[in-house]
């Protein structure tokens, strides 16, 4: 069983995910993060020893090479391969930790069926949507997270695909154009800075390009084609688009925003320069893809699509989101009361607030907990208007507040 961390841990994150999960052992990459790491390891009770990827001074801490234990590789495979001809999809494959409610993270334990469930419902999108080929992904997230673990590092594999990762963010268009991944598994915020550097280099040019720009963003606002539009749309098809796709590694199948909720508007924005952006959702909770766009159902970028493969979804009385299948966790790790509070009659509650469109497509509204309240007893869901304001160039982030107020600020 492993547990993922994030490189951003604090020693305190680390104490307590050591002993919270019982961990006999630590591997860490390099000495700066063994510095927040050491002592952590001292305090607990249960972590036996460090196998460290580079060398490390002297420690109280007992500290094992990576190197040296290597060893024999067709010995080591051998017995990988009986030891997994045991595992069943319901054995517990991780613990996976998540920020809790009261500030301690959560070991969420994610069962092998649960990974399995992801990867079979993205490879059904993939073989039915795009054609299943030669698949190349690049890899910039953390690994330690739910969404990069199966969808970065898991579905790559199961499709026998090249994993090629991203030397850090700074580097990151760079890598892009030398790799050119065929799927990208990324965050909003990476689309929001993309957005705004197009914007800002194709007003820098000037010129026929930036005619071109402004008129393909104007007719993917509309809902219906003009005829007046087809001389601009082949121009766009011939000059704009083979320049954005060059951008993107000239092969991209498709990029998968997931993590955090997209604003419509930058869904808009890629597609109208001849890019296939698919929105998921879902939550660690739940493997963690519940849902992702496809083509095949109607990409629409205020929804997150269908269900994948395998997954029920139910909308509650109140309108918050369940969700029942393989892919949901067995429970959070030694926290009974957090299970039974997330889990009922099989059904996770998500916390999300949302409806089904009447093609069968997920949208979400908003957090549960974060709807406002205002002095009326109103229900006002902020994440719209705070989305709309970051699309503002000057703003990186905005929080709406209004709760018992007659307006919001």
């Amino acid at each position: 069983v492993t547990v993922p961390t994030y490189t951003t841990n604090t020693e305190r994150d680390h104490t307590h995910i050591l002993e919270n999960s019982g961990a006999r052992a630590a591997i860490v990459s390099t000495a700066k993060l063994a510095q927040v790491l050491l002592p952590a390891i001292v305090r607990s009770s249960t972590c036996e020893f460090l196998i460290a990827m580079e060398p490390l001074p002297p420690s109280s801490t007992r500290i094992l090479s990576f190197a040296e234990l290597a060893g024999d590789l067709q010995a080591d495979v051998a017995a990988a391969t009986a030891l997994a001809a045991d595992v069943r999809r319901e054995d517990l494959a991780c613990l996976i930790y998540t920020s809790g409610t009261g500030g301690a993270p959560r070991g969420v334990r994610q069962h092998h069926g649960s990974i399995l469930c992801n990867v079979e419902g993205c490879l059904d999108i993939l073989t039915t949507d795009f054609g299943w080929g030669e698949e190349i992904f690049l890899s910039f997230l953390p690994l330690s997270h739910a969404y990069e673990h199966s969808g970065g590092q898991f579905l790559p594999i199961a499709l026998g695909g090249q994993i090629y990762y991203a030397e850090g963010l700074e580097k990151l268009a760079a890598n892009i154009e030398e790799v050119g991944p065929t799927i990208m598994v990324v965050v909003p915020r990476l689309f929001e800075l993309i957005r705004a550097r197009l914007i800002k280099t194709v007003e820098k040019q000037g010129g026929i390009g930036k005619l071109l720009f402004d008129k393909a963003i104007e007719m993917a606002s509309r809902d219906t084609p003009r005829l007046s539009d087809i001389p601009y749309r082949i121009a766009i098809d011939l000059l704009l688009k083979p320049k954005v796709a060059k951008r993107f590694g000239g092969r991209s199948k498709a990029l998968v925003s997931g993590g955090a909720p997209l604003n419509p508007e930058i869904g808009q924005f890629f597609s109208a320069l001849g890019l296939t952006l698919l929105q998921g959702y879902g939550q660690t909770e739940a493997g963690p893809v519940i849902s992702c766009n496809r083509p095949s159902a109607g990409i629409r970028s205020d929804t997150v699509g269908p269900p994948m493969k395998g997954v029920e979804v139910r909308i509650a009385e109140d309108g918050e989101i369940l969700v029942r299948g393989e892919l949901v966790m067995h429970g959070y790790w030694r926290n009974e009361a957090e299970t039974e509070r997330v889990l009922k009659d099989g059904w996770l509650y998500t916390g999300d607030v949302g409806l089904l469109d009447d093609a069968g497509r997920l949208k979400i509204t908003d957090r549960k907990k974060d709807l406002i309240v205002n002095d009326k007893g109103d229900n006002i869901a902020p994440q719209k208007v705070e989305g709309m304001l970051t699309l503002q160039p000057e703003i990186a982030q905005a929080m709406v507040s209004g709760d018992r107020r007659p307006y919001i600020v």
